[in-house]
């Protein structure tokens, strides 16, 4: 009797062992943005889903990445495409719109509600977001600005996600890191937006996985 109980406590042991040296299960991720992620005018491996997937590589965090970027969408384009864009399985989403509609002018009011109604859509199937916010640009003015920026920030703390505060910090304005519209980030940009995100996907990749355990 005693030898059986032995053998099975060592059992136990070496079962547990070979679980704890199991790498972990990659994490289903999408980027659900514009032509920021999509990587307009990049090659496909200069784009950013790709550009931050092989930076969590080298610090052994292991993403099935999904790109879905659309150049020239905006909120309620990303809100209409949700479904699709983010498929079965997912179980984190990094959400990168809403620099068209600053671009365009559209009413903040519809910003918003387009993004609350991809978060809220998120929430109910349980897939963890990472808001990445934008700034709107000068040219329609301080009330425009002060609207639109609030967004990202109010919405962050209502659902009680993860807040990237500016894409692309960083990177705007800065002629050598953008593409000759003064709008899309080089490869080397895009290396800057990884670099600066980094330790905030960090951040919420580790509390996935604290959710798995």
């Amino acid at each position: 009797m005693f030898v059986h109980i032995l053998v099975l406590i060592v059992a136990l042991m070496t079962a547990g062992t070979v679980l704890a040296q199991a790498p972990a299960k990659p994490v289903k991720m999408v980027v659900l943005g514009d032509s920021l992620s999509a990587g307009l005018g990049l090659s496909a491996s200069a784009a950013f889903p790709t550009r931050l997937q092989k930076s969590l590589e080298t610090k052994g965090i292991k993403v099935d990445m999904i790109n879905a970027g659309v150049s020239g969408d905006t909120s309620s384009g990303g809100r209409d495409r949700l479904d699709w864009s983010v498929p079965e399985g997912t179980e984190a989403v990094i959400l990168e719109l809403g620099a068209n509609d600053a671009l365009r002018g559209i009413d903040p009011k519809i910003t918003r509600a387009a993004l609350t109604d991809i978060l809220t859509r998120l929430k109910a199937r349980k897939v963890a977001v990472l808001l990445c916010g934008m700034v709107a640009p000068p040219n329609y003015g301080s009330d425009y600005s002060v609207r639109f920026n609030a967004i990202y920030p109010d919405l962050a703390k209502s659902f009680g996600v993860p807040l990237y505060p500016f894409f692309l910090e960083g990177v705007a304005a800065d002629a050598r890191l953008n593409q000759a519209d003064g709008l899309h980030p080089t490869a080397e940009g895009v290396d800057v937006i990884v670099k600066n995100i980094l330790p905030t996907v960090q951040a919420f990749l580790g509390a996935i996985s604290g959710q798995r355990s």
